[in-house]
């Protein structure tokens, strides 16, 4: 009798999962609920950079249960799969770039690019204009906080009265939340013995974004203090002291009876027709500060260009390259990074800096100079005691016509001329002096240069009016490169 041959039935086929579907799903309501205006994008992304790991753990809860199912009825548990894979690199990747972008300061790049109009992350933009007006204590003076916007102080009319007019922008998904919004970041008002403080309120609605600029208008009289975070800055005709702390703007300050007193960061700056002092520090870009009838004292770092015109008293300034000393300007100094050229400068003077050009015209009294990695060219006005001293750069002086004076001059690896016959020139290979007296003695000369020429001419020369090119150095000795100038 022949044997039954029993063939084995084949394994239950996996059943598919249900983890990678449901998954989908529910990321395609939420999206819908979004397209359907039921949720906003903002609060969307917000929620997902915060919250990504839970559909991976319920993702994976899943799947615990339908291995478990799986045993219970000895069916052979389904795996990922290539499809679930993907899935999951795609929400882990895009989980970690959502959270690292909602550390991002979105409020801060979004001001520095200007991206706040109509554009679809940060909402549609809504204006507003608010009017406030009420009486001016006599005496008082005027403080303005503002994170956010600009800000401009004229003088009023009504001399007892300040007036303010704040033209708003709110960016919002929808009307009613920028209603909202207006109506909690209006401008405030408030008294506090003789000050008065006008805050814009740009914070009111928590982190939605608002920008407010104010045109106010206050008694001539009344001194000004104003901060801003970003936004210009714009103050005329004031009898008082001004004061303003700016980062990221442009500040004007014009027809100023006080002290002007600027503190800036990353800010530019143009200051003219003041009657007192002027200080102006901090990180500044372009700063122009033109007739003062005071002092001006400039300290920080100035990454741009300064200018200064007809400054009745001391100029001081002070940076990380720079420092600079003179009794008055009246005429106009201008410098930038690799630049310093100055007219009608008084001393006694000081001028300390590095890889810059300088000329300076009409120098009366005293001056010190010390430079590198430039060349130098000085037109004396009226002669006083004079050190200059160089390096990797030509020395050009000009003096005047029937001046009396001496000099001691040194020049390493360089050469030294003169119009002035009675000087005792050495040109030797290593050094090069000049020594002497000029019509019956004078001011002293002290000229030190190395890797460089030394010239000394009459005012009338040529060459006061055609700069004179740089020499090519006697005996170079690897002269090191200038470095790359960054800041003044």
């Amino acid at each position: 009798m022949a044997s039954t041959v029993q063939v084995p039935l084949p394994p239950p086929r996996p059943r598919r999962s249900l983890a990678g579907p449901v998954v989908l799903i529910i990321i395609g309501l939420v999206f819908l609920l979004g397209t359907m205006g039921m949720l906003h994008w903002s609060m969307l992304l917000h929620s997902f950079a915060r919250y990504w790991p839970l559909l991976i753990i319920l993702w994976g809860l899943m799947k615990l249960v339908e291995h478990q199912q799986a045993q219970r009825t000895g069916a052979r548990p389904s795996g990922i799969g290539a499809g679930g894979v993907f899935l999951l690199v795609f929400l882990i990747g895009a989980g970690l770039i959502a959270t690292q972008a909602s550390r991002l300061n979105w409020e801060e790049l979004r001001d520095h690019i200007d991206m706040h109009n109509d554009f679809p992350m940060f909402g549609h933009t809504y204006s507003y204009d608010d009017q406030i007006a009420q009486n001016f204590p006599a005496g008082a003076s005027l403080r303005v906080v503002n994170d956010r916007g600009a800000v401009n102080v004229t003088a009023a009319e009504d001399s007892n009265q300040i007036k303010i007019a704040a033209h708003k922008r709110i960016n919002a998904e929808q009307q009613q939340d920028a209603d909202k919004w207006n109506s909690q970041s209006k401008p405030q008002i408030t008294v506090s013995g003789n000050t008065v403080t006008v805050n814009a309120n740009t914070q009111g609605a928590g982190e939605h974004w608002v920008s407010s600029d104010l045109d106010i208008s206050i008694p001539r009289k009344a001194s000004v203090v104003i901060a801003t975070r970003r936004g210009d800055v714009s103050v005329m005709g004031r009898q008082g002291d001004v004061d303003i702390s700016s980062q990221h703007g442009d500040v004007s300050a014009t027809d100023i009876g006080g002290k002007v007193s600027l503190n800036l960061d990353d800010s530019s700056a143009r200051v003219s027709q003041v009657a007192s002092d002027v200080s102006v520090q901090g990180r500044a870009n372009d700063v122009s500060v033109e007739d003062v009838k005071g002092a001006v004292t400039l300290n920080g770092d100035f990454k741009e260009s300064l200018r200064l015109v007809k400054i009745a008293k001391a100029v001081s300034f002070k940076s990380s390259r720079t420092g600079m000393e003179f009794a008055h300007l009246d005429g106009d100094l201008s410098l930038d990074s690799g630049d310093l050229q100055a007219t009608n400068i008084a001393g006694p003077g000081r001028l300390e800096t590095r890889s810059k050009d300088i000329r300076l015209t009409g120098v009366a009294g005293e001056l010190r100079l010390q430079n590198e990695n430039g060349a130098v060219e000085i037109h004396v006005g009226k002669l006083g005691n004079m050190q200059v001293q160089n390096r990797q750069g030509d020395i050009q002086i000009y003096l005047p016509d029937k001046v009396g004076f001496q000099v001691d001059a040194r020049a390493r690896n360089g050469e030294i001329e003169s119009d002035y016959n009675e000087l005792k020139i050495n040109n030797s290979d290593d050094e090069a002096t000049a020594t002497g007296s000029v019509g019956g003695g004078g001011p002293q000369l002290t000229l030190n240069n190395e890797h460089g020429t030394i010239e000394i001419h009459r005012g009338g020369s040529v060459a006061q009016v055609t700069p004179h090119a740089p020499a090519t150095p006697k005996v170079p000795a690897q002269p090191p490169e200038p470095p790359e100038a960054t800041e003044n």
